[in-house]
């Protein structure tokens, strides 16, 4: 990875690689679940620690039969042991579940895939029966045995009491020097034992991550996983390929996702809602029926039924707008309450305010909440008319049906009902004359 941060916390949809592992093992309710670490490990355990981890130390790295060898004091003497890997992320629930049925049939049960290329990849060997006699390693492998399509994908079930058996057996004479994994298939074999494979539900799922390169492919894959799957519960999704989900989303019936909108942590779409291109949204919850235009961003926000926000406003965390209320072009709302049917057209910014019902507040109109040390709140009543360019300084506190002139600035409570503002007197100076620019002087005088 060319990178100082540990290959399985690089993110994968916005959450690391290994998170991605640990919820598809949690979704079997292992009785134990290990993660193996070696160098580096720590930073690791700090970015995904979960009371349910059980964290093994590699000290040196000798291979992935060594890796699991160091397992053994922490897993029960019977039972079922699945290996999973912390670089090969999308291993789906579904597909464990059968690795492990299939330990009712066979002591050991591989997942294996045909690949076009192989390369790089241990090569399933089958007798002429097509039963598995070994696994061997791309680097150790005959011409003839790199010629194989089926390979290895690392996954594996296997009975607990004769995985102690056999990884006793395991030694290091190969190109690696290493302790195989891999070659506990060979000696299940030459225990009498015919080991099963399973076939993962698509070739994604045990897709590796290597370099960049592989990391960036992989994301498309998952991107268009999560896409469909939407689109399966009824969203429309204009463009698969350009939809980000970096959390979960949970959306209603007939909600509209438009291009290049990318979702962050819990975002929850009541039914109806649209979203516009190039839209981010980040734990918010979004109620039936509310449209969200272009190039908006809305973080850890809740956004009532039937409101129309953007194009271009950024909601801010802890603000709360209620139903059909309107947020507009280059407005940008804070740790604010909106209330049902109160507009911000234009160009505001409305920080720590609780606002009532259906006031209207006039283009340039800001909140002026923070004296430099300390934020105040800004409170409007219901049915209150903000006019244009108005600064409302905080605390302050604007009455039920008051209007406040345009180009005012209102520094104490203005009471409801009445039209308050403050302007310096109109003055027209007769004669007043702009100031001009020199002449230029012409050229050679």
């Amino acid at each position: 990875m060319r990178s100082d941060l540990p290959k399985v916390l690089h993110p994968l949809g916005g959450r690391p690689l290994l998170a991605h592992v640990l919820d598809s093992a949690r979704a079997l309710a292992p009785e134990r679940l290990l993660v193996v670490h070696g160098h580096g490990g720590e930073q690791v355990r700090i970015a995904l620690q979960a009371p349910d981890l059980h964290w093994v130390r590699q000290e040196r790295q000798l291979g992935t039969g060594h890796a699991v060898q160091q397992c053994l004091a922490q897993l029960p003497p019977e039972g079922a042991v699945l290996v999973l890997y912390g670089d090969v992320p999308l291993i789906q629930p579904d597909t464990l579940r059968r690795l492990l049925d299939g330990l009712q049939d066979h002591p050991l049960v591989l997942l294996t895939a045909c690949l076009e290329d192989p390369a790089g990849y241990g090569r399933i060997v089958r007798d002429s029966r097509g039963r598995i006699l070994r696994i061997v390693e791309d680097k150790d492998a005959t011409p003839q045995e790199r010629g194989i399509h089926e390979i290895n994908t690392g996954i594996l079930a296997v009975q607990g009491k004769r995985l102690r058996a056999w990884l006793d057996r395991l030694d290091n004479r190969n190109a690696q020097g290493e302790y195989y994994l891999t070659d506990i298939a060979a000696l299940a074999v030459a225990d009498g034992v015919e080991v099963g494979s399973a076939a993962p539900g698509a070739l994604w799922e045990v897709q590796g991550v290597n370099d960049r390169l592989q990391l960036a492919a992989l994301e498309r894959c998952y991107q268009r996983f999560q896409a469909e799957a939407l689109m399966r519960e009824g969203v429309t999704v204009l463009d698969p390929s350009r939809l980000d989900i970096r959390g979960r989303v949970q959306a209603g019936r007939d909600c509209l996702l438009d291009v290049n909108v990318i979702c962050e942590g819990e975002v929850i779409l009541g039914d109806a809602v649209t979203i516009g291109p190039s839209v981010h949204l980040r734990d918010v919850r979004i109620d039936a029926g509310s449209v969200i235009l272009d190039n908006c961003v809305i973080e850890e926000a809740h956004i009532g039924r039937r409101c129309r926000i953007g194009p271009f406003a950024r909601i801010r965390p802890g603000t709360v707008c209620e139903q059909e209320a309107r947020i507009g072009n280059f407005v940008e709302v804070k740790q604010s309450h909106i209330g049902a049917g109160s507009k911000v057209n234009h160009l505001s910014y409305v920080g720590d305010t609780q606002m009532g019902r259906d006031v209207n507040v006039g283009a340039g109109t800001i909140t002026c909440n923070y004296d430099g040390a300390r934020k105040h709140r800004t409170v409007i009543g219901d049915g209150a008319f903000i006019g244009s360019d108005t600064q409302l300084v905080a605390p302050v506190t604007v009455g039920a049906g008051a209007t406040i002139g345009a180009g005012s600035t209102i520094t104490r409570d203005a009471p409801p009902g009445e039209l308050t503002l403050s302007r310096a007197p109109q003055q027209t100076r007769p004669g007043w004359r702009r100031p001009q620019k020199a002449a230029a002087k012409k050229a050679g005088s």
